[in-house]
């Protein structure tokens, strides 16, 4: 069990048993066991009422956090703190890069009832325990709910509750970590099962007060607004939440301005924190909203569907789009975090887990044959649920994505860089454009779906890659039931008015259509100058109508 972290860190009220659990539980696991309270009054040479008694409680706080730090960095070890020492920013930071920290959490009844009557608590000093407990319980407990794993403990032997906190331990996994590089923006994009019920805590060590806006799509408030809601409330975090509709049509610029009008009505100050909670639409918009409210606000994604936890969650990209075509008015803004709870997947309709498995299937397309590969041995079980699956999947997308991304943040390349992310879109823009951003017709994903085949298609036309490829590419597309040509679109298209389309893409310059293609499977490039009579000829190949 050690192996899950250097230490393990016990943390809670004064007569949580943090000492006595410690000490059996260090016995079991086979490490030493080390009372921070004693270690310090060691190193004063005096007790710790000594100590706030000449010292006061801020250079006490010091002194213990500069002990932590010592025991933390001698290796593996169980470590109770005193109940303050969780509730200091450094020591607190300090726990969670180097230690598992667990909280015992004890009814209040109990607490008094252990403390009362003892000498050696200086915060009780002439004072009524169930008064102090009860006011320590209301300022802490919304801190120690940032610990890794909280365990309900009952008025019960210790060696009870040890087991308890042992089993605990030994089924706790941390969440899939990818770390995206951008200095001073940098951040982490965590994935895995329960992340919602975590989101408090998460959030809180990286926002600089606990206060947020919620934004949130009517269907994902439905599905999962009470359990971030109880997140946020266990954590002191106070949270408002705004819905929008679900579907493209939210990512308006009236849908925008009503926004910014809400937000503003909920007292929105520059250390407010906003929180994109549902899939792409809803990270798009709430992103951009973060970027223009007040200059810029601080911003956490927790993305809900499978095409936002690949893609659009990470990277900072935001924006809305306008008739003239999709993401036409954005920024970039990059989140301080990206929560990808993988268990709530399980709710997508099979149609949009369908979509976003278009975005996973990219990563391999544009620079990793080998992801492809696996992507055709295991798509079907991605798509089916399987947990392992899924989050593998997420990891490898985000990990490629968050390489790109800390290579060339604001897409100004000349060689391709964060551009070839785009693969399939050109083509995929357009249709989206042309049936109106109707979800109900057509999804991203399967916009995508379609343009990565008609790019495929437009390579081999062009001589870049062999027809194989394209046959590889659209088999595995239609084996996991996306849409890999028009016709599987069951609509006839124009190519004059797609090609349209295509002009008022973000990505042309100068007139110029600009496509993502490719030399072969996982060998994209960025290529400027195709004339848009080989566009037309491909895409009458393809059934449109001239």
């Amino acid at each position: 069990m050690a192996a899950s972290g250097p230490a393990i860190v016990l943390v809670g009220l004064m007569g949580a048993g943090k000492t006595a659990i410690g000490r059996r539980l260090a016995a079991r696991l086979g490490l030493p066991f080390v009372d921070a309270d004693h270690e310090i009054e060691a190193a004063a040479g005096m007790s710790v009422a000594e100590i706030f008694s000449r010292l006061g409680e801020k250079a006490f706080r010091d002194g213990e956090r500069r002990v932590i730090a010592r025991l933390l960095a001698d290796g593996p070890l169980v470590l109770a703190t005193g109940g303050g020492a969780f509730m200091d920013n450094e020591t607190r930071a300090l726990v969670r890069a180097r230690a598992l920290s667990v909280w015992l959490r004890v009814p209040l009844p109990v607490l008094v009832r252990r403390v009362s009557g003892r000498t050696d608590r200086p915060l009780l000093t002439g004072k009524d325990p169930a008064v102090v407990l009860g006011e320590l319980a209301q300022r802490r407990y919304p801190t120690y709910a940032e610990a890794d794993i909280v365990v309900d403990c009952a008025d019960e032997p210790a060696e009870g509750t040890t087991s308890r906190v042992a089993a605990a331990i030994a089924a706790w996994s941390p969440p899939l970590k990818v770390h995206v590089a951008l200095a001073e923006r940098a951040y982490d994009i965590l994935i895995g099962p329960g992340l919602i019920a975590r989101a408090g805590a998460l959030a809180a060590a990286v926002l600089p007060r606990r206060r947020v806006i919620v934004i949130a799509d009517e269907t994902v408030a439905g599905l999962h607004g009470a359990a971030l809601a109880k997140a946020f409330d266990d954590t002191g975090v106070a949270h408002t939440m705004l819905t929008v509709p679900a579907g493209e049509q939210s990512k308006s610029m009236v849908a925008l301005s009503d926004l910014l009008g809400r937000m503003t009505e909920a007292g929105i100050d520059r250390r407010t924190g906003i929180v994109a909670f549902g899939g792409g639409v809803v990270g798009d918009l709430a992103g951009f909203a973060a970027a223009v409210a007040l200059r810029g606000l601080p911003f956490v994604q927790i993305p809900t569907s499978l095409l936002a936890q690949v893609d659009s969650s990470v990277g900072g990209k935001t924006g809305v789009n306008l008739p003239a075509g999709k993401n036409l008015v954005g920024a970039f803004h990059q989140p301080n975090l990206v929560l990808c709870d993988t268990s709530v997947l399980a709710t997508l309709p099979m149609r949009e887990r369908r979509a976003g498995y278009a975005e996973i299937v990219k990563y391999g397309l544009i620079d990793d044959a080998a992801f492809f590969a696996w992507c055709e041995a295991h798509g079907e079980a991605l798509l089916a649920g399987d947990a392992e699956t899924i989050a593998e999947a997420v990891r490898s997308c985000c990990a490629a994505k968050a390489r790109v991304v800390a290579d060339d943040e604001r897409e100004t390349r000349a060689d391709g860089g964060r551009a070839l992310l785009n693969l399939g879109h050109t083509f995929g823009h357009a249709l989206e454009a042309e049936v109106g951003y109707d979800g109900a017709r057509l999804l991203h994903g399967e916009a995508v779906s379609v343009g990565l085949g008609l790019a495929f298609a437009l390579s081999a036309r062009l001589g870049f890659c062999a027809p194989d490829d394209v046959a590889r590419v659209r088999a595995h597309l239609a084996a996991v039931g996306l849409p890999a040509d028009l016709g599987m679109l069951n609509r006839r298209f124009s190519a004059a008015r797609l090609i349209g389309h295509m002009r008022k893409d973000k990505k042309a310059e100068a007139g110029r259509l600009t496509f993502i293609l490719a030399r072969g499977i996982g060998a994209a490039f960025v290529s400027r100058d195709v004339a848009e009579e080989e566009v037309a000829a491909l895409l009458a190949d393809e059934g449109c109508e001239p």
